[in-house]
């Protein structure tokens, strides 16, 4: 499963209707072109792709009256719309999805109500755990890792992340639990994109773009 296709989708839903560059700023502003493939190029690729795949239309918008290039806006379809869902349910409940997928799962996490959130951490739970005892009762020699020399750094390695990984999820769900964050449904949610013209001070470059 892609990060950057989640991450556009999330980041065009957010604003309605977006074009390139505004994408490019919201997931720059998030730091995503540092933990995720979110740099520019494949950011506009992706967004093409998804309108080709009929996840996005795109609007034709003219020029600027003060001389700038002719832009694309995008909005999400009902199809897009449920592809966004589908990959955002998937990024929190996966046992072990990559760090780039899982935060852009977080970032969006309040995009669902809140009991559905807290059921999908606790499915990653599950799987967390079920995957640990495999390791254990399948991998692990009754002597413990040290029997099988340096490849025994491998499972403790898997132990390790599967406890420590389980460990912030539960973390995680008592704090949803304790009434953290607005979900959907439940009021203004809090605004994590920039205004139209608002400086970004992590802006990478140039600002031309689809």
């Amino acid at each position: 499963m892609s990060a950057i296709r989640l991450l556009v989708l999330g980041a065009v839903r957010q604003h309605g209707r977006a074009h390139g560059y505004q994408i490019r700023n919201d997931l720059e502003f998030w730091g995503a072109h540092e933990w995720s493939n979110a740099k520019p190029g494949s950011i506009y690729h992706a967004l093409k792709q998804l309108a080709k795949q009929g996840l996005l239309h795109a609007h034709d918008v003219a020029p600027s009256t003060a001389g700038g290039p002719p832009r694309t806006e995008y909005e999400l379809t009902p199809e897009g719309e449920a592809e966004y869902f589908a990959l955002l349910r998937a990024a929190l409940s996966q046992r072990d999805p990559r760090t780039d997928l899982m935060s852009a799962g977080i970032g969006f996490m309040v995009d669902l109500p809140r009991d559905e959130a807290v059921a999908l951490l606790k499915e990653r739970v599950r799987a967390l755990t079920e995957w640990r005892a495999t390791v254990t009762s399948s991998y692990l020699p009754e002597e413990g890792p040290g029997q099988l020399g340096h490849i025994g750094e491998i499972m403790r390695m898997w132990v390790h992340g599967s406890d420590s990984g389980a460990a912030w999820t539960r973390g995680l769900i008592e704090r949803i639990e304790g009434g953290a964050y607005v979900f959907a449904g439940e009021g203004e949610p809090f605004v994590g994109v920039l205004a139209e013209g608002q400086h970004n001070p992590y802006a990478t470059g140039d600002t031309d773009g689809d």
